[in-house]
């Protein structure tokens, strides 16, 4: 998996960029640096200005790259989702057994992030943060039926059609395969939220991780036992 990975070129959509960020050393420094500091401070806080001054740049070649930072954030955001996909189907791929790549694809899209080191100007954890703390924001705005329209959250979408196809597999007559999908990639991301920020509201800790309730979640509401 990690050879095939070193290959791996994800795709972003194109109209979330003026300029592809991959494209040049200052793009993939802008990408570096944003996500290094939007970890840090925090996405309200997050300027370009913050961020010109902090890789030694002008403001306005930021904008060379990027509209705003809203577009900023639906690429890393997008780029988090594109390469949990690429995770998601070369760990299942070789799987047959529908159970056992069911509970795969939850352990894949629910597990606590490591560092990989195939893409070296990304740091995959922080990044995670990000998507744990920030992904509703990309979201959550008056402009999302038309930025869905754009397919700006296809490669997340793409996700619940992989999750809802497998959970199909598991148990054909399930009627909210959809759904399920969804919630597992939603609540993965609420569990450990909740788990760094509100213990209290959260069975998962250092024991219990979201994987685990999550599988144990699925198990229960499928005809077919997964978590065996």
């Amino acid at each position: 998996m990690d050879r095939l990975l070193q290959s791996v070129q994800i795709r972003i959509n194109e109209k979330l960029f003026l300029k592809d960020p991959e494209s040049s050393g200052l793009g993939k420094k802008i990408i570096e640096t944003s996500i290094q500091m939007i970890d840090e401070i925090g996405f309200e806080c997050f300027t370009f200005k913050k961020l010109g001054v902090k890789i030694g740049s002008n403001e306005s070649s930021i904008y060379r790259y990027f509209e705003n930072k809203h577009k900023l954030l639906l690429y890393l955001t997008s780029w988090y989702w594109g390469w949990m996909e690429y995770q998601l189907v070369f760990a299942t791929n070789s799987i047959k057994d529908p159970k056992e790549k069911l509970v795969q694809a939850i352990f894949i899209m629910t597990k606590t992030i490591k560092e990989d080191s195939d893409f070296s100007h990304i740091n995959e954890v922080l990044l995670s943060n990000i998507v744990v703390n920030e992904y509703s924001k990309s979201y959550l705005t008056k402009e999302v039926d038309l930025e869905n329209k754009e397919g700006f959250y296809s490669i997340y979408k793409r996700l619940v059609g992989r999750l809802g196809e497998m959970i199909s597999l598991v148990d054909a007559d399930y009627q909210y395969p959809a759904s399920l999908a969804s919630t597992i990639l939603e609540n993965g991301l609420h569990q450990h939220f909740l788990k760094e920020h509100f213990p209290s509201l959260t069975d998962c800790n250092d024991q219990v991780t979201p994987t685990q309730f999550l599988t144990h979640l699925v198990s229960n509401t499928l005809n077919q036992r997964i978590d065996e």
